[in-house]
């Protein structure tokens, strides 16, 4: 069972979302998930046993993980005792808690004492002694708000929320010229400060939330036929969306939509 909660009102700018599960798999038995990109970042609190991954980049060393936006999907390995806390950050939500770029994090998956030292020991061990998805929730927001006190606002940071409001409202079919100029700056500028602050390229960001909004409406049970679907979603055609499925997630739309029950992570 998933538990998912929303954050204090201190924090609802950074972080979308809360949610934990637990759960005991049968000994020799396996579950494979694949993971595709959602547009945010995670942080996950391992708190049982951790999986594993063939993607190297994707590191599983540590309990607490910080992973960056993804460019397409890869497979995790499931097996024992589950127990896992996570973070959703917004696209823009993690970067002023730290001091190196967020796109430093792109396609990787590193512990979180690689950026904030000791303070995680200290953090793993409250997490772990309690079972309370609540209490939980108020052990990471009281490390969150102490690292983000540690910071220093940046301008860059407002300009790229703003720019993230507009990609949410037309559901990512914005042109990158008219993000830019939305926030007084050249494309250049803009897709520079846009890949520093949220992880990725504006062009790469524009193709997963409208991945993500294809995934949506599936979801919402919403007929429509697949040329519709693509053309509802900002595709060229259709071909052109099930080249951008293949890409985010190894299926074809019709193979997704069949086998995998669609949700969008990012759209929830």
């Amino acid at each position: 069972m998933i538990q998912t909660a929303k954050p204090s009102a201190f924090l609802s700018s950074y972080v979308k979302s809360y949610w934990m599960i637990e759960n005991v798999m049968a000994k020799g038995q396996e579950h494979i998930q694949r993971i595709v990109p959602t547009g945010l970042i995670e942080l996950s609190c391992y708190l049982g046993d951790k999986p594993t991954s063939s993607d190297h980049s994707k590191s599983f060393s540590g309990n607490v993980i910080l992973t960056g936006q993804l460019k397409n999907y890869f497979d995790i390995h499931i097996c024992g005792n589950i127990s896992l806390f996570s973070v959703y950050f917004y696209p823009h939500g993690l970067a002023p808690f730290l001091n190196i770029p967020v796109k430093e994090l792109q396609n990787r998956s590193v512990p979180l004492t690689y950026l904030f030292g000791k303070d995680v020991r200290q953090l793993e061990e409250q997490l772990a002694s309690t079972h309370s998805f609540h209490q939980r929730i108020t052990i990471l927001e009281h490390f969150l708000g102490k690292q983000l006190r540690k910071q220093k606002q940046n301008p860059d940071d407002r300009r790229v929320a703003y720019t993230i409001r507009l990609i949410n409202q037309t559901k990512g079919q914005i042109g990158i010229n008219h993000l830019a100029s939305s926030v007084c700056l050249s494309r250049k500028q803009f897709e520079r400060i846009f890949l520093r602050h949220a992880g990725t390229s504006p062009k790469q960001f524009l193709r997963i939330v409208r991945f993500q909004h294809a995934l949506r409406r599936r979801a919402n049970k919403e007929e429509c036929s697949l040329t519709t679907l693509a053309y509802d979603c900002g595709y060229y055609d259709q071909s052109h969306m099930i080249s951008e499925f293949l890409h985010f997630s190894g299926k074809s739309p019709r193979a997704y939509f069949h086998e995998d029950e669609p949700f969008s992570d990012y759209f929830q």
